[in-house]
C-alpha cells in the first residue's frame, strides 16, 4: 500500500501537502508525574479513494494513552498584513487545529493528503520507563508500528504558581447550544468548559457579576449573564448573591484557584458603565449601560453600595485574598483622564484588594493608577526597566510581530515559548481574552466557530478561542490549547528545578536568549529533566535518567 509516516513532535503543524512534517529525533518522552506529554504520527495515504484506519495501543500504560485526529479548520483571515517571517502560512486556507476523538469507524485516510494523529500520554502512577507501541492498520493489513519509550521522573509536576486566565464567555455557550442562561443545562455546559480549562492549567476564572463589557460595540449589548441580582427601592440598592455563590462553588469544585471579577467600567477608557440589569419600581429593566456616565454620582453611588455588599460575600466564601478586580480593559493614553476618574471612584472601596488591567502604556503605572499592570508582551520593555512588584503579561490580536502568540498559522513553538518567557521575566500572571469567544468582533452577532475562526474576519484565526463547542455540551480541544498546556508545564518544571537546585540552575537551562524553534524548546525540557534527575540523585532518590540531553 502507498502509505508513509513520520513520528513528529507536538510542536509540528502538519499541512495536507506535507509541509510541517519533521521527524522527532528523541523517541524517549520524559516528564514529571501529573504531566501530559504529546507527540504526533504524521501519515500520507497515496491509495485511490478514502479509507479508514484502526489504531491499537500496546503498552503497560495503554489506559493512559489517548489518540485523536488533527482536523483542518477554515482560516479566512489567517494573519494581519503587519507580521514577521515566522508564519507557516499567510493565505486563507484549511489548516490543522481541531483535536477530535476517533469514532468507531476509525481515523481517516484521505487520498493524496498528509494528516496526523495526536497522541497524549498522561504520566500517572509510579516513576520509571514504559514502552508504548501504536499500531495502525487499514484493509486488514498493517500500515505501521510506532515504538517509543515514556519516562516518568520521580517527582510531581507542581501546580502553576501564578494566575493564568483565559477569559470565559458564558453568553457564547448559551448562544451556541441554544440554552437559557442559568437553566440547569447552562450550568452543566459551563462546568464542562471550566473543567477543561482547569485541566490545561488555567486556574483563574472571569466571573460575570455583571455582563462583561468586553468586545461590545458602543451602544450595543451582549446577552445578559449577570450573576448578581439587583433591586432598587427608595434610592437604595439590595443585592442577591445566590447565582454568584453557585458560580464560585462550581469554580472551586473544578479546581479554579483565583476569581477574576468582571470589569466595573466599559472597555477602552472606562467612560461608561457595563450593562447592569435590575428590578426598579417592580419592573426588571436595564439600570446602567452605555448611556451612563461612569464618573456620574448615580453610578458611583451604586458601585459603593455594590462593592460593600460584594466584599462581605467574598469574606464569607473565604476567597477575598484570591479575588482580583478590573476597572477597564485596554485603556489608551488618550483615555487616562477617564480611567483616573474610574479608579478614584473605587479605590477606597477596593483598597487592599488585587486590581489588574490589560494595558500597554507605562504611564498608568507611573501615575499610580494600577499596581499590577497586565502588559502587552510587545510593550513590556519600560515595565521591566521600572518594574512593578507584580507584573503580568498578555497578548491578543495586536501582538503579531516577534513575540509569542497562538494564531493557527503560527508554529507551535511560538505558543509554547510563553512558559519559558513567564519564568525568565518573573511575570506574576498571564491573561488572554479568548477561551471561547464565539461572536463576531464587537459581539455584533454570534458565529459558528467550526466555520469562522477569526471573529468575522477581524482577528487572526485562532485568536478568539482555544476550544470548540463540541457535541453534548462538551468542548473539543485544539492543538493550541495543548501548546498552552505544554507552556505552563515548562514553567512548572522550571519551578520544580528551582526548588531543588536554585533559580540560577533553572536559568542556565534557558540558555540565555529564548527561541521559538522546536529544537530549542525540546532540548530545554531535556536540560530541565536532567537537572532534576541530578538533584534527586544527589538527595538519594531517583535513578539515572535514560534521556540525558
Amino acid at each position: 500500500m502507498d502509505f508513509q509516516y513520520t513520528v513528529s513532535s507536538s510542536l509540528c503543524k502538519v499541512f495536507p501537502n506535507g509541509e510541517g512534517v519533521r521527524e522527532l529525533k528523541n523517541r524517549c518522552l520524559t516528564g514529571l508525574k501529573g504531566e501530559t506529554v504529546s507527540f504526533q504520527i504524521a501519515y500520507y495515504w497515496g491509495e485511490w479513494g478514502r479509507e479508514h484506519g484502526s489504531i491499537e495501543v500496546v503498552s503497560p500504560i495503554k489506559d493512559q494513552v489517548r489518540v485523536r485526529t488533527v482536523e483542518l479548520v477554515p482560516c479566512e483571515y489567517p494573519c494581519h498584513q503587519r507580521r514577521d517571517k515566522d508564519y507557516l502560512a499567510t493565505e486563507p486556507g484549511l489548516y490543522p487545529d481541531l483535536l477530535r476523538d476517533i469514532g468507531v469507524w476509525g481515523f481517516p485516510l484521505i487520498t493524496g493528503q498528509w494528516r496526523s494523529l495526536w497522541v497524549d500520554i498522561s504520566l500517572e502512577g509510579t516513576a520509571g520507563v514504559q514502552p508504548v507501541e501504536i499500531r495502525l492498520k487499514a484493509r486488514g493489513r498493517a500500515l505501521c508500528q510506532v515504538e517509543l519509550t515514556c519516562e516518568t521522573l520521580d517527582i510531581s509536576l507542581p501546580k502553576l504558581p501564578i494566575p493564568h486566565t483565559e477569559w470565559f464567555h458564558s453568553d457564547c455557550l448559551a448562544n451556541y447550544y441554544g440554552v437559557e442562561v442559568f437553566s440547569e443545562r447552562y450550568w452543566e455546559i459551563v462546568e464542562e468548559f471550566v473543567k477543561t480549562a482547569v485541566r490545561h492549567k488555567c486556574n483563574m476564572l472571569l466571573t460575570p457579576v455583571f455582563t462583561p463589557p468586553l468586545d461590545t460595540a458602543r451602544g450595543g449589548e451582549r446577552r445578559t449573564v449577570q450573576l448578581v441580582d439587583v433591586t432598587m427601592e427608595d434610592g437604595r440598592y439590595s443585592f442577591g448573591f445566590y447565582k454568584f455563590h453557585r458560580w464560585i462553588e462550581m469554580a472551586l469544585r473544578c479546581g479554579i484557584e483565583y476569581i477574576e471579577i468582571s470589569h466595573l467600567f466599559s472597555q477602552w477608557g472606562a467612560q461608561a458603565a457595563p450593562k447592569i440589569m435590575g428590578t426598579k419600581d417592580g419592573v426588571y429593566q436595564r439600570l446602567f449601560g452605555w448611556d451612563t456616565d461612569a464618573a456620574g454620582e448615580e453610578y458611583q453611588g451604586f458601585l459603593h453600595q455594590f462593592l460593600t455588599a460584594l466584599k462581605e460575600e467574598l469574606k464569607a466564601l473565604g476567597i477575598e485574598k484570591k479575588t482580583y478586580f478590573h476597572i477597564s480593559d485596554e485603556p489608551s493614553m488618550e483615555q487616562l483622564p477617564s480611567y483616573r476618574k474610574a479608579w478614584e471612584a473605587v479605590e477606597g472601596d477596593l483598597r487592599g484588594y488585587a486590581m489588574i488591567d490589560a494595558l500597554s502604556d507605562h504611564a498608568f503605572y507611573q501615575e499610580g493608577l494600577i499596581e499590577q499592570p497586565v502588559c502587552a508582551l510587545d510593550h513590556i520593555g519600560p515595565f521591566l526597566e521600572d518594574r512593578p512588584q507584580r507584573l503580568w503579561g498578555y497578548y491578543c490580536t495586536s501582538q503579531c510581530v516577534d513575540v509569542p502568540n497562538r494564531f493557527i498559522v503560527m508554529p507551535g513553538g511560538r505558543t509554547r515559548v510563553l512558559g519559558a518567557m513567564l519564568y525568565q521575566y518573573r511575570l506574576a500572571g498571564f491573561l488572554h481574552w479568548g477561551y471561547n469567544f464565539y461572536n463576531a468582533q464587537f459581539s455584533l452577532y454570534p458565529i459558528d466557530p467550526y466555520r469562522t475562526t477569526d471573529a468575522g474576519g477581524a482577528f487572526p484565526s485562532g485568536d478568539p478561542f482555544l476550544v470548540y463547542p463540541g457535541p453534548d455540551g462538551k468542548p473539543e480541544e485544539s492543538i493550541r490549547l495543548m501548546h498552552m498546556d505544554e507552556a505552563m508545564s515548562d514553567y512548572c518544571a522550571l519551578a520544580a528545578l528551582e526548588a531543588l537546585s536554585g533559580r540560577e540552575k533553572a536559568m542556565e537551562c534557558l540558555g540565555g536568549e529564548l527561541s521559538f524553534e522546536e529544537d530549542y524548546l525540546l532540548s530545554l525540557r531535556e536540560r530541565v529533566h536532567y537537572g532534576i534527575q541530578q538533584a534527586l540523585e544527589a538527595a538519594g532518590s531517583g535513578e539515572a535518567s535514560v534521556c540525558e540531553p
